[in-house]
């Protein structure tokens, strides 16, 4: 059992915000995969799908963002699968909107509910998943930025973002984690190599 976990918080009123990036990634997943059947378990919101013949089970921990790793530790237990076939979703405060990355292992970088993950869990090698939030506008504290709503134009690139992530989720998935990244991580230096392989 594959586990695909997006970070949030739980209640309407945390439903668009910024630190929601991860549920809103979950949540357009199990729309593309028509779920319906969405159980409390493990502290969390879960359902189980087939994603190209493999069984993943897709979370949405109701911890709040600070506790993630309370609902997905217990989850990775009761499956008794390793770190290395959980795949974690969540906002990025140090990418620009809209970006994502797709790592096979990292630190938290500051997110505490990766933090929690890794601490529960005892490894950060499983697939980190971001989505790039923006930073805080000058003088504005980190809370009150991740907490907030999306401007319009960053929403858009945002759910852009999202859709972009749909078919990389399925890759980490059906094929590897590795793939995906090959596949799905930008390259920022695509130009520059072209430049430098046509004068050599």
């Amino acid at each position: 059992m594959k586990i695909i976990a997006g970070l949030g918080n739980p209640t309407p009123e945390y439903s668009q915000t910024k630190h929601n990036a991860g549920f809103m990634c979950i949540d357009a997943l199990a729309k593309s995969l028509g779920v319906t059947n969405w159980q409390e378990k493990f502290n969390a919101q879960v359902a189980q799908v087939l994603m190209g013949g493999e069984k993943v089970l897709l979370m949405k921990p109701q911890t709040y963002m600070n506790n993630s790793g309370e609902a997905i530790a217990p989850a990775l237990n009761w499956y008794k699968e390793a770190p290395q076939n959980l795949t974690v979703i969540y906002d990025d405060m140090d990418l620009p909107p809209g970006l994502v990355r797709i790592r096979t292992k990292g630190s938290s970088g500051g997110h505490n509910g990766i933090k929690s993950i890794i601490k529960c869990v005892g490894s950060d090698a499983f697939v980190h998943v971001r989505i790039g939030i923006g930073r805080p506008l000058a003088g504005q504290m980190v809370n009150a930025h991740v907490l907030s709503r999306f401007l319009p134009l960053h929403k858009e690139q945002v759910d852009a973002a999202i859709e972009y992530l749909l078919p990389a989720l399925h890759c980490i998935v059906e094929q590897s984690p590795d793939q995906a990244m090959n596949k799905y991580n930008p390259r920022r230096n695509k130009k520059k190599k072209l430049r430098e392989a046509e004068n050599e």
